[in-house]
């Protein structure tokens, strides 16, 4: 009983834990460059982990620059050591990560180091990279 009492609370620590807020609320306000072609876009969409999801996810090009945009509109639950990824799956298994999550709210940029090959890579992903918790995803639809 005392085991199993046990193994109750430290899976309710795991759950809990990438729920803790520690990631910027402030809307950054970033935009698509200006004049930038929209290559892909998606809604984002609640993973097992993630509330109070909105926004929208689009890839854009410019000039040989690829860039993530969210939208004005985007929102996910707050939590630690939140990613952003271009994922082949929902569950990034395989993916290009493209830095920590700014903000949990509004507009923000992510810039690629290469061109993404978006055949292979179908899915923006919000991850909480510490616990291996998926917070949102965005399946990616090319224009």
């Amino acid at each position: 009983m005392m085991k199993n009492l046990i193994l109750i609370l430290a899976a309710g620590f795991f759950l809990q834990s990438c729920i803790r807020e520690n990631t910027s609320t402030e809307d950054l306000m970033e935009m698509a460059p200006e004049n930038a072609k929209l290559i892909s876009f998606g809604n984002f969409m609640k993973g097992p982990y993630g509330n109070n999801i909105g926004g929208k996810a689009e890839i854009y090009e410019k000039n040989g620059i690829y860039t993530l945009a969210f939208d004005k509109d985007f929102s996910v639950s707050n939590g630690p050591d939140l990613y952003v990824y271009v994922s082949t799956e929902q569950q990034p298994d395989n993916f290009i990560s493209l830095g920590k999550l700014k903000s949990v709210n509004g507009g923000q940029i992510y810039t690629f180091a290469t061109k993404p090959d978006l055949d292979t890579y179908k899915y923006a992903v919000v991850h909480c990279q510490q616990y291996n918790h998926l917070f949102s995803y965005a399946l990616l639809q090319k224009k």
